[in-house]
């Protein structure tokens, strides 16, 4: 089983759509036996005594307009624990790749990438909180899933 987990700052926009596009694509692959696919934040901000805010509701339409849904899905910080549970843990930019590996405490396995660096872009992905703009920051997080999806299963043969 590939584990992967997706990571932004506050896990309620960029993150979570990139966990359930990914499961949406997986699913449609029939490949949804071989992953366990989640997501987390880098802060603490989107969570409030231990409960984590919902998807952020500009994201979750944007993700709603091509069939794909997040209910139930809250806000969860990344944690040094995760490290040993995750096969890969995929940044949406590169704040978030540096933060990521500082609450990892490193990454000697080199297991913390940007999500477009299996594009052929290798750039962060767009991020609609400061934007606006969910439609764009969907399109990146597709690119970014497919192309991720394609080397997996070059790499692994699935």
């Amino acid at each position: 089983m590939i584990k992967i987990m997706f990571v932004c700052y506050g896990n309620i926009c960029r993150s979570p759509m990139a966990e359930f596009i990914l499961r949406n694509m997986v699913e449609k692959a029939g490949l949804e036996k071989e992953f366990l696919i989640a997501s987390s934040a880098t802060s603490t901000e989107e969570i409030w005594n231990g409960v984590g805010n919902g998807v952020y509701p500009p994201a979750k339409a944007e993700l709603a307009k091509h069939g794909i849904s997040c209910d139930n899905k809250r806000a969860v910080q990344l944690k040094k624990s995760d490290y040993d549970k995750y096969d890969l843990f995929l940044c949406m930019d590169t704040a978030n790749q540096k933060d990521a590996i500082r609450i990892l405490e490193g990454d000697k396995e080199g297991k913390v990438k940007k999500l477009m660096q299996y594009t052929a872009a290798c750039k962060d992905v767009a991020d609609p909180w400061y934007t606006g703009d969910f439609e764009t920051t969907y399109k990146d997080i597709c690119d970014g899933c497919m192309a991720l999806l394609e080397n997996i299963k070059k790499t692994i043969r699935l």
